[in-house]
């Protein structure tokens, strides 16, 4: 990114639900239960990680980094990292679940096709640093869209900063690229953000999987972003029996005030568009790494505005999940 910038990111888990899953679990102040939480309540060994996000030095500078050398701030909610996107049988490390309680959904198979729609560049031959959100129970992989189906994706142009939807699609055309899988426009929508977004809306966009939400969101929308918060993006995934997990819609938010405040900025917005590639990196099942020469570090400092050898290596991989029809 560029040079002098200071981001740090941290960790973020999911809220309990149904599943036999505790309701009473601790969470943060916005109500979310870091993924620490969840693993301890379930027995599992637990890492030293918090919650994900970038963090500029000084905090107090947030809104004056803009001039000279700026510092990027954004979190980054995870996959099934926000409480909305938790369904029964369906949380992050969970085998398949027998008997599981139906979830409304929509017929099996829209617009799912008999071979992938694309297929992601050759890994770079030196590979590279990257971690995924969340694998395979089996360990044969890990979720990921499904590639044989378009990923839709609507904006909520509400606050949008001047240049934010070219910013949005080009960054969504990037990933593309990166992973071979298909995102179409379907547009604009009213949906407003929602702590509990519905992952199925057939009254709002018919008998399919929600398209991914972009939203422009203010501090009164996100009270998150009336702190050191610029961003928040995570995606809901389901499977059948022993089917493979696959992500079927997501969510991104960003901060309207600071994106416009960096795209205003003279040098800002190749930043504010590493920014979001960031952010879709995370969508689409990319986790942080502990290599600085990646976009998916925690802490960016220098010119790192593109996906690196290590991420491009694991974005193919995302790229060449299953497809799975019946969902």
């Amino acid at each position: 990114m560029h040079p002098g910038m200071q981001v740090h990111q941290e960790g973020d888990g999911v809220d309990g639900g149904p599943n036999g899953q505790p309701d009473a679990l601790r969470t943060s102040p916005t109500g979310r239960v870091p993924q620490w939480v969840l693993d301890e309540a379930a027995g599992r060994p637990t890492a030293d990680e918090g919650w994900r996000a970038w963090t500029p030095e000084p905090p107090q500078r947030r809104r004056r980094r803009l001039r000279g050398f700026l510092a990027v701030l954004v979190v980054v909610v995870v996959a099934l990292g926000a409480a909305y996107l938790a369904e029964p049988g369906l949380l992050v490390g969970d085998p398949p679940v027998a008997q599981q309680p139906a979830t409304p959904g929509p017929p099996p198979g829209h617009e799912s096709t008999d071979a992938p729609l694309g297929a992601p560049p050759p890994v770079p031959a030196a590979g590279g640093t990257h971690a995924f959100v969340a694998t395979q129970p089996d360990g044969s992989g890990p979720v990921a869209f499904d590639p044989c189906r378009p990923i839709h994706y609507v904006i909520r142009p509400d606050n949008a900063p001047v240049g934010g939807e070219l910013l949005l699609h080009e960054a969504f055309a990037r990933v593309t690229e990166v992973t071979g899988l298909q995102f179409v426009y379907d547009g604009g929508t009213d949906e407003p953000p929602a702590e509990k977004r519905e992952p199925y809306q057939p009254d709002r966009y018919g008998d399919r999987w929600a398209p991914v939400l972009v939203s422009w969101q203010t501090g009164e929308e996100n009270p998150d972003f009336l702190g050191d918060v610029a961003g928040e993006a995570g995606s809901h995934w389901r499977s059948l029996g022993s089917s493979p997990q696959v992500y079927v819609t997501g969510g991104v938010a960003l901060d309207s005030a600071f994106f416009a405040e960096l795209m205003a900025s003279p040098d800002g917005y190749p930043i504010a568009r590493a920014i979001v590639l960031h952010e879709i990196g995370h969508l689409v099942g990319l986790d942080h790494v502990d290599d600085p020469g990646q976009l998916m570090f925690p802490t960016a400092s220098g010119g790192i505005l593109d996906f690196a050898e290590g991420d491009l290596t694991g974005l193919s991989a995302l790229g060449a999940g299953a497809c799975v029809p019946e969902l």
